[in-house]
């Protein structure tokens, strides 16, 4: 039976419950981002590796220090807050809570002025509904993480709930992730403070916030120590939220996270909140934000994050077509994975492909020093679009972009708005070992393989130094890279790194622990990939066996595991069993993730497949149409993906006869195929195949000859003689050469 397509359908990341990205589309990643590795199965198999990693870029910044002898004493008072809670008087200054426009004369005459705070600087404060419940929760200590959009809140309500609750304490807010163990170390040592940690994403990693020192801070008795943190729902995703398998990040960031009591801050106000805002009307802006109340959040609207968003989408047609690219650089950077600030010089060497894509020249850009004015202008007295680091450690003129963009960007993601590859490329250069890693899951969603092959080899090769060969962050980013092979084609490869990654983990871990279990499902993709099928099948059984009895049987990671031990029955013939396994995990991922995630669209295109196999045509064509369309939306047209799902439907329009409509799809997925992957890969090689066979239907046999020699060549070449599609190939040719009455050279051929 001649395979429709060669798919690599390795495992995906059970620990990747956020995004990516990303979800990406990753992002939201991911999703966001995202972004997100949505392939991929099987805890830390695909990671930023975060837990247990010293990120080399920030390692050298520590190296540096040491090496200028500075005192990382000295450094904590330089770069963070360090002072009793009853004496921060300025939130905006001294914690990062979002600036509003400046206060109305006559609520100002009036002497109204808010005991939280100038009345110049911030509003009056609206209590939230979770106000009294974070209030009790910061008297009682322990880790608190507040969770919601950007523009939601977060930081006010926290300030306001630490005043209440926590006057006498020591604040101490560190300012970068440079001096975070320092701050670590100095609250480990106060009986009464609490550690403020504002967009927490900036601080993960085993060089910051980890299990270990959470515990360290928040453990024992004899004191009251406080960690409290907010982090961006968007961000969240990309960690710890199940309903986003296509995001990844490491198991140790999410134990993090999982130590906090969690509270969720929403955007907008609920009907108790605008009650409490109207007592505040007195000051104008709280009553022009109430006038809004039913399209924006409060907090977004006092900072005034829909006007800096209008003024950056109104930027491209009104004057500042180059500061608008400079922005979309810096957005794409952070969705990319850069968490920190940004050199001017990375943003001017990207910002001329943005400018290009809406227009170029005719736009009429401004110079790139007014460009970057406008940029940086604050609005409204507010937050600027684009404004300087105040990190000590970043690069001078490091910039940082304003999170609400990135924020609203990654919600609006489409396959239209990705993330562009030349960007991708360009921030792996700037990137330390965990934004390789994200940007490598991002590369990989979108169908970028060589791109996420180079960032996993940089990730890995950027902590392996440090950490050593069989640490499990180093092996997570060592099994990232089996997976891409299988993605390049490179199956031979992916078998050997993928026992060798098994037997340390199993070394390391033990055969039960999850990352072994998916190194054990790794292999059998890679496995699939080499033609052993009866090995493939084997080791998949044990694999689906251990999932389903740890994970249980409707867990996404076992559902994908299940999908490769059908595409092995498929391969050996077993055509009724293929079927039977493929339509039990098309309908527990539909119920599970839903008819249009791209993880259910690829359960259905491999059930048409296998009803094409069976001669059901009309039924294949059913499947493999909305396969085709649903991962079209999600993915992109031109998505190696969708490319596949393209390819397998044109051969069931030849099983029905349909020649002239299977040839034109044939051709046109060959075509992106070849472009996309190059003329060696063998999803290629298997349209060349295809596209022989149905050509020698059509009588046309030169030409069939033809494909049918760059298929064999290939294959050979690629995947070796022995090969059960070189084989295949063997077969064909001959078919065709006896077809024309060559005898002799299709029994050479095949003897």
């Amino acid at each position: 039976m001649t395979p429709t397509s060669r798919i690599w359908t390795p495992p995906r990341l059970m620990a990747a419950a956020v995004t990516a990205a990303l979800a990406v589309a990753v992002p939201a990643v991911l999703a966001a981002a995202g972004v997100r590795l949505w392939w991929l199965l099987g805890l830390g198999v695909v990671v930023a590796a975060v837990g247990g990693v010293f990120a080399p870029g920030l390692a050298d910044s520590y190296r540096r220090a040491r090496e200028r002898g500075e005192d990382s004493g000295r450094a904590l008072v330089r770069d963070s807050v360090l002072r009793r809670v009853r004496e921060i008087t300025d939130p905006v200054l001294d914690l990062g809570v979002h600036p509003s426009r400046h206060a109305d004369p006559l609520g100002a005459a009036a002497g109204r002025v808010d005991a939280a705070g100038s009345s110049d600087r911030v509003p009056p404060y609206v209590p939230r509904d979770i106000h009294d419940r974070l209030v009790e929760l910061l008297a009682a200590g322990g880790f608190v993480l507040l969770v919601g959009e950007s523009m939601a809140g977060k930081s006010r309500a926290a300030y306001e709930a630490m005043r209440a609750a926590l006057s006498d304490h020591t604040l101490i807010a560190p300012r970068s992730k440079s001096v975070l163990a320092d701050a670590i170390e100095r609250a480990a040592r106060l009986p009464r403070c609490v550690l403020w940690l504002d967009n927490t994403e900036r601080f993960l990693g085993s060089d910051g916030l980890t299990s270990t020192n959470v515990a360290r801070l928040i453990g024992g008795s004899g004191h009251h120590r406080v960690v409290l943190a907010t982090l961006r729902s968007a961000e969240m995703a990309r960690y710890t939220d199940a309903a986003h398998p296509d995001t990844t990040d490491t198991a140790e960031a999410r134990n993090v996270l999982e130590q906090a009591t969690q509270l969720r801050l929403r955007r907008p106000l609920t009907s108790a909140e605008r009650e409490r805002a109207l007592t505040r009307a007195w000051d104008q802006r709280i009553a022009d934000a109430l006038d809004h109340a039913d399209e924006y959040g409060l907090a977004e609207y006092l900072a005034a994050g829909p006007e800096l968003l209008n003024d950056w989408e109104n930027a491209w047609e009104a004057g500042h077509p180059r500061a608008a690219a400079l922005i979309a650089a810096a957005v794409d950077c952070r969705r990319a994975g850069l968490t920190r600030p940004l050199p001017r010089t990375l943003l001017e060497s990207l910002h001329e492909r943005y400018l290009a894509r809406r227009g170029g020249n005719r736009l009429g850009p401004e110079p790139l020093d007014e460009a970057w004015a406008w940029a940086m202008h604050p609005r409204r007295a507010t937050t600027a679009l684009i404004r300087p680091s105040t990190d000590p450690d970043s690069e001078p003129a490091a910039v940082e972009v304003f999170d609400y963009l990135v924020d609203a960007t990654q919600q609006d993601a489409t396959p239209e708005n990705c993330v562009p590859e030349q960007t991708l490329t360009t921030a792996l250069a700037q990137g330390d070992a965990t934004e390789a890693g994200q940007i490598g899951a991002m590369a990989y969603d979108y169908g970028h393989y060589e791109l996420a092959a180079r960032a996993f080899e940089r990730a890995h090769a950027l902590i392996s130094a440090d950490l050593g060969s069989e640490h499990p962050s180093v092996l997570t980013y060592r099994s990232n890279r089996v997976v891409i092979l299988g993605e390049l084609g490179r199956f031979e490869e992916a078998e050997t790194e993928a026992r060798a990654v098994l037997e340390m983990r199993t070394r390391a871990l033990g055969p039960e622990h999850l990352d072994t279990l998916a190194s054990r499902s790794i292999l059998a993709s890679a496995l699939y990939g080499c033609g052993e099928y009866e090995q493939a099948e084997t080791a998949g059984r044990a694999a689906l066996e251990a999932f389903t009895r740890t994970l249980g049987a409707d867990h996404v990671d076992t559902l994908t595991t299940h999908s490769l031990l059908a595409a092995t029955l498929r391969e050996q013939g077993r055509l009724e069993e293929a079927k039977a396994e493929y339509t039990k995990v098309l309908d527990a991922r539909t119920r599970v993730q839903g008819a249009d995630h791209p993880h259910t669209l690829a359960s259905r295109y491999g059930l048409g497949t296998t009803l094409e196999f069976l001669g059901q045509y009309r039924e294949a064509e059913a499947e493999l149409r909305v396969a085709l369309q649903g991962l079209a939306r999600a993915l992109g047209p031109e998505h190696p993906r969708t490319i596949i799902a393209r390819g397998l439907l044109a051969n069931a329009l030849k099983g029905l006869g349909r020649l002239e409509e299977a040839e034109a799809e044939m051709r046109a997925a060959l075509y992106v195929q070849t472009r996309l992957l190059g003329p060696k890969h063998p999803n290629v090689l298997q349209s060349h195949t295809n596209l022989g066979i149905l050509l020698r239907r059509l009588e046309r046999y030169g030409e069939a000859e033809a494909e049918a020699r760059i298929a064999l060549e290939g294959r050979t070449r690629v995947l070796g003689t022995a090969h059960p599609e070189t084989a295949i190939s063997r077969e064909i040719l001959a078919s065709v050469l006896r077809y024309q009455g060559r005898n002799d050279e299709a029994d050479r051929v095949v003897g």
